[in-house]
């Protein structure tokens, strides 16, 4: 979130939704002098007066709005793009201004990442810091083959830019068999690991759909598993690579019980659970987390925002 976005929104639930500066603090991760900044700033710009004249404002009442409805803790709008194609880095630059506040704000002590390609534009575009003392680490495992996918790269690119500790979770993404996958986490290095992950003070997700724009569709389904399957199960997207139907439950398929990565009961005991992610094939897996209460905060884009609440 940019300044100007910063400035209005804070301007905004001052005087419309009329919370004090110290709670504006705690809902947007700011210190109260901060606040009061901010809202000098919106009178003295010509932000406020009579209403807002900026078009940001909009974003700001869907951020509003969807707090309301999905009992979010908060919720990060971004402009939606012209081209499709930048939407990652959109999403990207919304998140990473998101992240550099919470960081100072909360000071953590640790943060579980995922993988994908709104993760990958976040590390690019968060603020160089130096936390010593946060570890970071894998919530699920991954792939190797890019960049986006590959859960250790994007581990290690959270970690380096803010100067953190790094604890990579070394498995596929899924296991060959339900009793593969049993076998690899009663061992008491993965216990570790998992209680590890479930600890943590904040996560950092993105969602997927079940159609060829999902990387994990195209290049991390086991062989013999294919989007019709999951289709056909009811699935609509995947969280933490277990799929999921409309109303943000796990679907019965193979896959969910070959996954190596935390249950989903034991993911709501974080905090702080970011999902991050946009676009049209995005709409009915980011409802679903929503609904299902699987995400604390969204951040997601101004089209996105309004499929939500109008669904």
């Amino acid at each position: 979130m940019d300044q100007q976005q910063l400035m209005v929104k804070a301007a905004w639930l001052y005087h419309v939704e009329g919370l004090t500066q110290a709670d504006i603090g705690e809902r947007m991760n700011l210190t109260r002098r901060r606040v009061n900044e901010l809202l000098a700033a919106a009178t003295r710009e010509g932000v406020v007066r009579i209403g807002f004249t900026s078009p940001l404002a909009e974003n700001v009442e869907l951020e509003a709005r969807l707090c309301e409805r999905f009992g979010l803790e908060e919720a990060v709008i971004a402009p939606t793009p012209g081209d499709p194609r930048l939407l990652h880095a959109v999403l990207g630059r919304a998140a990473a201004a998101y992240l550099d506040r919470l960081i100072q704000y909360r000071r953590p002590a640790s943060i579980g990442v995922g993988w994908g390609s709104t993760l990958r534009e976040t590390v690019r575009r968060m603020t160089p810091a130096s936390e010593p003392a946060i570890d970071v680490c894998s919530m699920m495992g991954g792939l190797t083959r890019g960049s986006e996918i590959n859960t250790f790269e994007i581990v290690r690119g959270f970690a380096q830019v803010l100067q953190a500790q790094c604890n990579y979770f070394a498995a596929p993404i899924y296991a060959e068999s339900s009793q593969s996958r049993d076998a690899i986490i009663s061992q008491s290095v993965f216990e570790k690991i998992f209680r590890r992950i479930v600890g943590v003070d904040i996560s950092f997700l993105s969602v997927g759909d079940v159609s060829d724009q999902s990387l994990q569709v195209r290049y991390g389904l086991p062989p013999g598993t294919s989007p019709a399957d999951l289709l056909a199960a009811g699935a609509v997207g995947d969280l933490l690579g277990r799929y999921l139907d409309a109303e943000g439950r796990p679907v019965d398929h193979p896959l969910n019980s070959q996954v190596l990565s935390p249950e989903l009961d034991d993911y709501r005991n974080i905090a702080c659970r970011i999902v991050a992610s946009g676009g049209r094939h995005k709409h009915a897996i980011l409802r679903a987390t929503a609904r299902a209460g699987l995400a604390t905060v969204i951040v997601t884009d101004a089209d996105s925002a309004k499929a939500l609440l109008d669904g």
